[in-house]
């Protein structure tokens, strides 16, 4: 079974980036679609991003494409999210998780869900 490590969240003005890391062992990741998503404070989680296995098929919603951008060094079992332009309303936990079914970007499909990283925006 997979374990995933998220990593790199912090607090940061608006504007700014900041660039998360999603570190998986026990599995090899290369032959998985693997996705982010958060959850704020009061509000249920949310997708954000997925690549599949090549990291040439990406999924974003539709609040935070343009700025954010999901990518994957299978070489490493690391899947990155480089958040830029970043607004109040991206304060949240970002978690990783491997899609284990369905080909969609549906919150139900993904398990192995990190701890998480904490990223906070202020105005």
């Amino acid at each position: 079974q997979v374990q995933l490590v998220e990593s790199g969240g912090g607090s940061v003005q608006a504007g700014g980036s900041l660039r998360l890391s999603c570190a998986a062992s026990g599995r090899a990741l290369s032959s998985k679609t693997v996705g982010w998503s958060r959850q704020a404070p009061g509000k249920e989680r949310e997708f954000v991003a997925a690549t599949a296995w090549s990291g040439v098929t990406t999924y974003y919603a539709e609040s935070v494409k343009g700025r954010f951008t999901i990518s994957r060094d299978n070489a490493k079992n690391t899947v990155y999210l480089q958040m830029n332009s970043l607004k109040p309303e991206d304060t949240a936990v970002y978690y990783c998780a491997v899609r284990t079914s369905g080909r969609g970007t549906a919150l139900a499909d993904f398990a192995s869900w990190g701890q998480g990283t904490q990223v906070t925006v202020s105005s």
